[in-house]
């Protein structure tokens, strides 16, 4: 069964109340947003429907509270990013499903934009049990009343088996969003039939998070570039002394494995073949580029950090992508944030953006990499808005918050 989406609800959205949950997990520093990102691309739906005359309610979550109100974790911050951006006044509620958020939604005008606090604030969004996520689901439904509707348009949530990502979905009749619906079209086409050559980009701390993504790519794509901490886990399977490097012992053995594959016929996987070395994990550490059978002869010895590709590595990465019709990036190739060791992850960023065919930005730290290094998002053909749900899908899993759209 095919999702109803936005634009079949646009018609007749004048005069209801509309439910949509977004994605507006952003970043906050001193209780500002440091990267909006994820708010713009929120945006367009929620005004879309404001301008069609529905009342907007808005619901999102920002950190892992767990279940309890920790001010840190308020959207107060994001609703005033999101007035700022739209030039109307975005209501806060202050608590989900309380007197403040019903109150304030009875008082609702068609066209008004209410945001009620963070829902990770009530314990039953993310309950295991199913009757208390169904409990809070119609706290929810009667916020909208009788003829509510829901969108879903939070792709970096739909993975999460949530009371505002799928049990919503029963009570209400159900959209998809636009930002959904784009993320899912981008990502089919990175499964079905990718423009070739087709290079997947590889990196983050552990090799753990990425394995099913790399089991199912092996055979999809044609040259997989590994960077970050992860790459450590590869290099030592290759039989590399990594030094004090990050390293995952327990996963040599698949790694191995995914390496006699590519060796068989599958993906090219490419490790690199020179690391920028730190004696410690710090901006201003002494640090060099060695080959990476040279990682204990630079600063720190046995004890260096590997915290970035070299440059070596970086440019023939950077040729890789450049030859690509179809590119999927998703991890930095070393600790970005720090000057000294954002060269690999900028090289990347920057061949992604000369790329002829589709360029995509997976989400989660690639989306925060190219904004902190300068680069815009008109640069790529595509930024997602979810690394997790990205990786599942492109891992072949059910998504429960794009199920429970389709009922």
């Amino acid at each position: 069964m095919t999702a109803q989406t936005i634009r079949d609800l646009l018609p007749s959205a004048a005069g209801r109340t509309v439910i949509v949950r977004s994605d507006l997990n952003v970043p906050l520093d001193n209780g500002k947003v440091t990267d909006d990102g994820r708010i713009r691309a929120s945006l367009p739906v929620i005004t879309d429907l404001a301008q069609a005359g529905a009342k907007v309610i808005v619901l999102a979550h920002l950190g892992r509270p767990n279940g309890t109100v920790d001010p840190q974790y308020s959207l107060a911050p994001v609703a005033q990013r999101m007035t700022e951006l739209t030039d109307s006044d975005v209501m806060l509620a202050k608590d989900v499903t309380g007197t403040s958020a019903q109150t304030q939604a009875s008082q609702l005008k068609d066209g008004q934009i209410l945001l009620v606090e963070n829902v990770r604030f009530d314990a039953r969004e993310t309950s295991k049990d199913d009757s208390e996520r169904a409990a809070l689901a119609k706290e929810f439904a009667a916020l909208a009343g009788p003829d509510g509707a829901y969108v879903n348009d939070a792709f970096g949530a739909v993975h999460r088996k949530h009371t505002s990502v799928y049990d919503i979905a029963t009570l209400l009749p159900s959209y998809q969003g636009a930002l959904v619906a784009t993320e899912l079209d981008v990502l089919d086409r990175l499964i079905a039939e990718p423009a070739r050559p087709y290079t997947v980009v590889l990196g983050g701390s552990k090799v753990s998070d990425k394995l099913a993504v790399i089991d199912n790519l092996l055979d999809r794509a044609d040259t997989l570039l590994i960077g970050g901490g992860m790459a450590f886990t590869f290099l030592k399977a290759l039989g590399h002394d990594v030094a004090s490097s990050l390293l995952e012992e327990d996963q040599i053995p698949i790694v191995q494995d995914y390496l006699r594959r590519s060796g068989a016929g599958a993906a090219k996987i490419v490790v690199p073949t020179d690391v920028v070395v730190a004696e410690a994990f710090s901006a201003d550490a002494a640090h060099a580029v060695v080959d990476v059978d040279a990682m204990t002869t630079g600063p720190g010895g046995s004890d260096a950090l590997g915290l970035d590709i070299g440059p070596e590595s970086a440019k023939i990465y950077a040729q890789h992508i450049e030859a690509s019709s179809t590119v999927f990036w998703n991890g930095p190739m070393g600790v970005f944030e720090m000057e000294n060791f954002a060269g690999g992850t900028r090289a990347v960023a920057q061949a992604l953006t000369n790329v002829k065919g589709l360029s995509v930005v997976g989400g989660g730290d690639s989306a925060a990499a190219v904004r902190v290094l300068g680069f815009a998002d008109e640069d790529y053909g595509h930024i997602s808005t979810g690394g997790g749900a990205s990786l599942e899908y492109l891992e072949g899993k059910d998504l429960p918050g794009i199920g429970a759209l389709a009922r």
